[in-house]
């Protein structure tokens, strides 16, 4: 399986404006309509950090290295990707007449963050920070990515250290949160098993943990010993006879 951390940092929208408070802003007002300006990404097994932008290489360039990593990916782990980072991703393909990439699995870290606990923040610096994992690199705020767009060398150091700096808490986070992660493919596709083994990590090292009760029917649960997450098994362990004199309520 091949596993894609993913991060994209884009430039803000340019306008002419009349005032700086609750604007509502015409498309006949835009300068200039927004941009990915540069990407991070990491595979799961190397520890290198891929990074490209429309400073290193031109736009045309940067997208279609983009395009190659995310061809290549099952899975691509991002956070608030699903309704942010894939979109844009997409629309500039789109843009550039590319075709969409081989399909692939999401894992938004930011869903898991949001739908399973509940953190004073869900950004991911303060998620990082909480969990003891590091923190966002510091940029100086709007500033910085004004810099950019002016080609300052200095401005683009600092925002490749930023964005590299996401995807390895992408990583952090990715491990820590895995067993609470309940839309994650199943890892075990991707291994052939021979015997019970973990959805979410992939690992072998599994032990029975009691039975799962629905209203008519058992299963056996298991827990990964590795990742820790509660498993169950697909089929139900109930005998033949059992399961005909297991009745269910009649709604009145």
């Amino acid at each position: 399986m091949r596993i894609l951390y993913l991060d994209i940092e884009v430039a803000p929208n340019l306008a002419t404006v009349w005032a700086i408070f609750n604007q509502n802003i015409g498309i006949n007002q835009l300068l200039e309509t927004s941009r990915i300006m540069c990407y991070a990404a990491k595979w799961a097994d190397t520890g290198k950090v891929i990074f490209d932008s429309e400073f290193k290489s031109d736009h045309d360039t940067m997208m279609q290295g983009l395009w190659d990593l995310m061809d290549e990916a099952d899975i691509i782990i991002h956070y608030n990707g699903n309704k942010f980072d894939i979109p844009v991703i997409n629309r500039e393909f789109l843009f550039y007449g590319m075709s969409p990439p081989t399909p692939y699995k999401n894992i938004d870290l930011y869903r898991t963050i949001k739908k399973r606990f509940r953190f004073t923040s869900n950004k991911l610096d303060h998620v990082a920070q909480e969990l003891g994992l590091g923190k966002k690199e510091e940029t100086g705020g709007h500033q910085l990515w004004l810099d950019c767009m002016d080609g300052d060398g200095k401005a683009w150091k600092k925002m490749e250290k930023y964005n590299r700096q996401d995807v390895l808490l992408l990583e952090e986070l990715y491990a820590v949160i895995l067993p609470w992660i309940d839309n994650h493919p199943n890892m075990a596709l991707w291994v052939n098993p021979t015997k019970p083994t973990c959805t979410n990590c992939g690992s072998e090292r599994i032990k029975m943990n009691g039975r799962e009760h629905t209203k008519t029917q058992s299963y056996q649960r298991y827990k990964c010993l590795d990742c820790e997450i509660p498993l169950r098994g697909r089929f139900s362990v109930l005998d033949k006879d059992v399961k005909e004199n297991i009745l269910v309520q009649v709604a009145p």
